[in-house]
């Protein structure tokens, strides 16, 4: 972002200047926003927990606490952290908080040589503070050998992070609003509500409105809004709740489970729907087999270079789903112009994760173009048809597996049974059970794709 002072990069490379450190900015949730060149050719100048948020674009939790635990999120002036490589710290640390109108926004870290010894150049560095104690003040003990920087360069250092607070702050304000707006188109039903939301995003968003772009969703999401800068080329992202999503089952985090209805094979996150499209009892416990429902799903405009190059974008989205934890998923819709179809290419995004959950070979990020038969099934109403729901139990998971692999290898005996591990003789059987449960004729093709529909779609 440009502005009065100049962009992030221009800022953290005068403060690099002044300190004579290479200076690293992140937003008040550890996201990088911008870093300073890294010149010296001694490896040891630099440390993996800079070289992993410079490459991920984010730092670890481990990493986050240690750091939050020196009270940064409450310190006006600099602080500085010393190592702690049980947390994967190797390297001490000055941060200088981004600060504006009393809200921290951000963090300015730079490598701190005081543990090295080193020169005798004094100033008003904080001495080392305690976990859960911050050393925001001047503080460093008189005659104490230090090679960090100077009191009079800390402070000048400090004015440029007030220059970056007031930044961020339009970034913050910016990125409310243009929240707002983008919920608002995909959640606003068909008609001049839709209409007029797509016209107030659209001016929101200026010329770069009728470029290329793509949706991507990630869900579940409980955390708080990531920055704009969580993907880049990010234009605008929203949390949608639950309520709000496109039609089909609700998501359900990713819990323990005593069974699985439809036997072997990749275990899905969204449990099966019942006639009300809420999940089934696979356990019998009278309870979902997930765990209920929370927060919503995460929705984000993404600007694309080209319409068919989206690799970069998609990279920055897996990082963002493991950020969101083990039960997440993430999809993106086709490419687009403008934002006419911007609802059109949610679903598209919604569906695609949703069927990354049923096939985890379609991740960590499934494209709507590449989900393939999901493109259908992910549109059909919640819950199993009448005809196959005795199979969707689980005292007929067995059953219900073997009708899965048998449709998926085209009905031959002999590839199904050689796959199951067992005799032909059982596979008629089974196979038999299955028509006389559902009461389909196995034979009928028109039958076969019923039930292997409402088998992969019970995946959803």
């Amino acid at each position: 972002m440009k502005g009065e002072y100049g962009d992030y990069q221009d800022l953290v490379d005068e403060i690099s200047a002044l300190l004579g450190v290479p200076a690293t900015l992140e937003n008040r949730d550890f996201g990088l926003i911008a870093f300073g060149a890294h010149d010296s050719e001694d490896a040891s100048a630099t440390d993996p927990v800079r070289t992993r948020t410079i490459l991920t674009r984010r730092s670890t939790p481990s990493v986050r606490a240690w750091f939050e635990a020196f009270g940064i999120t409450r310190a006006t002036g600099p602080v500085r952290i010393p190592a702690a490589p049980e947390a994967g710290v190797h390297r001490a640390r000055i941060c200088l908080p981004v600060r504006h109108r009393g809200m921290v926004l951000g963090y300015v870290w730079l490598l701190d040589d005081t543990e090295g010894g080193g020169g005798t150049e004094r100033g008003g560095m904080p001495e080392v503070a305690a976990p859960g104690q911050a050393t925001a003040e001047p503080g460093f003990e008189p005659g104490t050998p230090f090679a960090g920087p100077s009191g009079a360069r800390l402070a000048a250092a400090m004015e440029v992070t007030s220059r970056i607070g007031d930044l961020l702050a339009e970034d913050v304000k910016a990125g409310a609003d243009l929240s707002r707006e983008l919920r608002a188109v995909l959640t606003a039903e068909p008609g001049w509500r839709r209409d007029m939301a797509v016209a107030t995003l659209r001016t929101a968003l200026g010329p770069g409105a009728d470029g290329p772009h793509m949706v991507v969703c990630v869900s579940p999401w409980t955390d708080e809004e990531p920055g704009l800068r969580a993907v880049p080329g990010t234009a605008a992202l929203c949390t949608v709740p639950y309520g709000s999503l496109p039609a089909g089952p609700e998501p359900y985090r990713a819990g323990p489970r005593k069974s699985w209805p439809y036997g072997p094979g990749p275990e899905p996150r969204y449990p099966p729907p019942t006639d009300a499209g809420r999940p089934a009892d696979p356990d019998g416990t009278g309870r979902p087999g997930y765990a209920e429902a929370s927060g919503g799903a995460l929705a984000l405009l993404v600007r694309l270079r080209s319409a068919d190059a989206p690799e970069p974008v998609l990279a920055s989205v897996t990082r963002l789903r493991e950020h969101a934890g083990p039960a997440a998923a993430a999809g993106t819709g086709a490419p687009r112009r403008g934002l006419a179809e911007l609802p059109a290419a949610w679903r598209e995004a919604v569906a695609a994760a949703r069927a990354s959950v049923a096939q985890p070979r379609l991740g960590p990020v499934a494209r709507w173009s590449g989900i393939g038969p999901y493109r259908l099934l992910t549109a059909l109403p919640p819950g199993p048809d009448p005809a196959v729901r005795p199979l969707l139990t689980p005292a007929h998971a067995e059953l219900a597996h073997t009708a899965e692999v048998f449709l998926d290898r085209a009905g031959q005996a002999g590839r199904t049974a050689s796959a199951l591990g067992i005799h032909r003789q059982t596979l008629y059987y089974r196979l038999s059970r299955i028509e006389q449960l559902t009461g389909l004729d196995l034979d009928e093709g028109e039958d076969r794709l019923l039930l292997h529909m409402a088998l992969k779609a019970a995946r959803l």
